[in-house]
């Protein structure tokens, strides 16, 4: 039954039984509670004439993005369009993917006589994974309003939510942007040249002088040069902990959905900048494994890769970390490792291996800081209960600083970031290491 009963239609009956209750002391009410009560039942007659008219249509079309990006505004167009020869009130109703829990979401538009509108609304998901859409499903209403007509269009589509592109895109553009006009990427001079050797040549007028190889220079009695090739395509490794330290949610997005995003921005930034991007998850046990390469495809490799990683309720196992550097990357290589420690006793587990890794390869361990505890810790506190939480608070954060001290001391390199400015402060490590001449 596609026949609905508006508003307005019970404030009309509702009026004409008040009309009639007064009727009994008032009977010239009654009267005109009768006659108003026949004038209904005609507008009734004419409005379900207008409405159920075979010629009263309206074609609804959905339009998606190829994919979704996680944790973007990604836009959805509902193209509505009136072949009736009355002007319409419309109510419009999305079924929504049920990832989203929203089921409050509904349009009110006027169509007039063969006018076409399109309606674009924003959702953002937080979930990475297959979104379905139901039907689409429209109230109309003439312009006497009394009943209301239901069209169901089902229109079932289906939408992949991928690590954000948008996202990935924009930090490319802040990298590369010669005028440095935005904000958060720093542009840093490169510092003397790598140690890739080429070959040992005669010295002439402009050369480096700390590059004059003196054994050569006496055996030839001349003076000599090592030559180096500038060290373009470097192994960037990014490794994501899955495991329950990442589950943690701000904003929205998980802890380890930050890192995937920031994952794909920055291997989008190490391939432009001709070095070669891989990829490592583990928790409990390995994940993706994705040999770093240069290949036109291997950003996509990776995207498909990120987009298929689930977390895992468990611990991460850094000795499976250990043998995988060892195992599956050959050569010195940066490794960007995302994850995250609550207190110094968890850090002071596993430092033995992360130095064991560091000295295979340079090391960068990424973690977060807990802006709702800084927020909190940052608050005016009113009363000795809330000196009290905040002390305990600025305890907690005093505790994240110590742990990058402690990395820091055993030469590590450690970024802490709010989530919201993971991807910045990862982007700027990595051109930072490499203006250095540190990969």
């Amino acid at each position: 039954m596609n026949l609905f009963l508006p508003s307005r239609f019970f404030l009309i009956v509702g009026g004409l039984v008040v009309c009639f209750a007064l009727g009994f002391p008032i009977p010239i009410l009654y009267t005109v509670a009768r006659l108003g009560f026949i004038v209904f039942l005609g507008l009734i007659l004419v409005d379900a004439f207008l409405l159920f008219n075979k010629n009263t249509q309206v074609k609804v079309r959905r339009r998606l993005p190829r994919l979704f990006g996680l944790g973007d505004d990604n836009p959805v167009r509902i193209e509505l369009t009136n072949l009736s020869n009355l002007p319409l009130s419309i109510t419009l109703i999305d079924e929504l993917p049920i990832q989203l829990q929203i089921r409050d979401f509904q349009q009110k538009l006027q169509l007039d006589v063969n006018e076409q509108r399109e309606i674009t609304y924003q959702l953002h998901p937080v979930e990475r994974g297959e979104y379905e859409f139901g039907a689409v499903v429209i109230f109309m209403r003439s312009v006497l309003g009394i009943l209301e007509k239901r069209y169901r269009h089902v229109y079932p589509m289906s939408v992949a939510v991928y690590p954000s592109i948008a996202q990935m895109k924009q930090y490319e553009l802040r990298a590369f942007d010669r005028i440095s006009q935005f904000q958060g990427i720093k542009k840093l001079r490169r510092i003397g040249h790598s140690y890739e050797f080429e070959q040992i040549k005669n010295y002439v007028r402009g050369d480096d002088y700390r590059s004059i190889n003196w054994k050569a220079t006496g055996r030839r009695s001349s003076l000599m040069v090592n030559q180096y090739e500038d060290e373009r395509a470097q192994q960037i490794y990014s490794i994501i902990d899955k495991s329950r330290n990442m589950r943690m949610p701000f904003a929205g997005l998980s802890l380890m959905d930050y890192a995937i995003n920031t994952c794909l921005a920055v291997s989008n930034i190490a391939l432009r900048k001709h070095d070669r991007a891989g990829l490592i998850t583990f928790s409990d046990k390995i994940g993706a494994t994705i040999k770093a390469d240069s290949k036109a495809t291997q950003l996509n490799k990776i995207l498909t890769a990120l987009y298929r990683e689930d977390q895992r309720p468990l611990e991460a196992n850094y000795e499976l970390l250990y043998h995988a550097a060892r195992k599956l990357i050959n050569g010195r290589s940066l490794l960007l490792f995302f994850t995250n420690f609550e207190s110094s006793y968890a850090l002071e587990r596993v430092l033995p291996l992360l130095r064991r890794i560091n000295n295979l390869h340079l090391l960068v361990v990424i973690f977060f800081e807990n802006t709702e505890i800084r927020d909190f810790a940052e608050k005016e506190a009113h009363d000795i209960e809330d000196i009290y939480h905040q002390t305990i608070a600025q305890k907690f954060l005093a505790e994240k600083s110590q742990m990058v001290q402690i990395l820091r001391q055993y030469g590590i390199q450690t970024v802490l970031t709010r989530p919201e400015d993971l991807s910045i402060n990862t982007i700027n490590k990595y051109l930072e290491l490499k203006s250095k001449g540190l990969i």
